[in-house]
């Protein structure tokens, strides 16, 4: 049997960090005198890398602003995180499920548009720090949609393309895969809604995590949404 290999998208997918990225977000642009996007247009942005992001945010060309605008979301998420009170719990049934697949023995991997501190922070954190045996980072590759996370994935751990799932919960997710040429699946509980997600690729749609397990032991299924039936 090929080695099979589940990498993981993390805000909006593994952990439910919406609300910290918008507050963030919105104190980055108050930060410079402008007025803060809305919440609707923050979750559209998010996985993108940060500096690509705040430019989309601005709608303007203006790359000097989006990098001050990034500045000011890190000095503000560095804050918020030293906070005793800050908490981005995973998402309901998430542990369980990668404690599963490891347990048939898959390999787990990670690719986000989070900075590799960022991350190595979230996986700590929650424990998981040991889960996972590649992690793919903003910092170290071009913005998603592009591939390049999944294809040095894929390098590090031999796995073969047609046994590697991607999971995310945003279109950038899904057209990284299809790039990629692994497996797409989306989550309903993220940034971009499912039909979007089955447009950009998405072969399946999880309705809950643990529908993940019964999915990954299977062949690759037809577009659906998951418990929709």
């Amino acid at each position: 049997m090929p080695l099979r290999l589940a990498i993981f998208d993390v805000d909006g997918t593994l952990v439910d960090s919406q609300a910290t990225i918008v507050a963030c977000m919105q104190q980055a642009f108050a930060a410079e005198g402008l007025p803060p996007p809305a919440p609707e247009a923050v979750r559209r942005i998010v996985g993108l890398t940060l500096p690509i992001a705040t430019a989309e945010l601005l709608g303007e060309p203006d790359p000097v602003l989006a990098e001050r605008l990034a500045e000011h979301y890190k000095a503000a998420f560095f804050a918020m995180r030293a906070r005793p009170d800050f908490e981005e719990p995973l998402f309901p049934g998430a542990r369980a499920v990668l404690d599963g697949l490891l347990a048939e023995g898959w390999l787990l991997g990670v690719a986000t548009g989070k900075a590799m501190r960022g991350l190595r922070a979230v996986l700590e954190r929650h424990g998981l720090e040991r889960h996972f045996t590649t992690l793919q980072t903003a910092d170290l590759h071009p913005s998603k949609p592009h591939p390049a996370m999944i294809e040095a994935a894929l390098a590090e751990t031999g796995a073969a393309r047609a046994a590697t799932l991607m999971i995310g919960d945003t279109s950038f997710d899904m057209a990284m895969a299809k790039a990629a040429r692994v497996r797409p699946i989306g989550v309903a509980w993220g940034n971009h809604p499912a039909e979007e997600l089955v447009a950009a690729g998405a072969e399946r749609i999880l309705a809950r995590f643990e529908e993940l397990l019964d999915h990954a032991a299977g062949p690759s299924a037809d577009l659906a949404v998951v418990g929709s039936s």
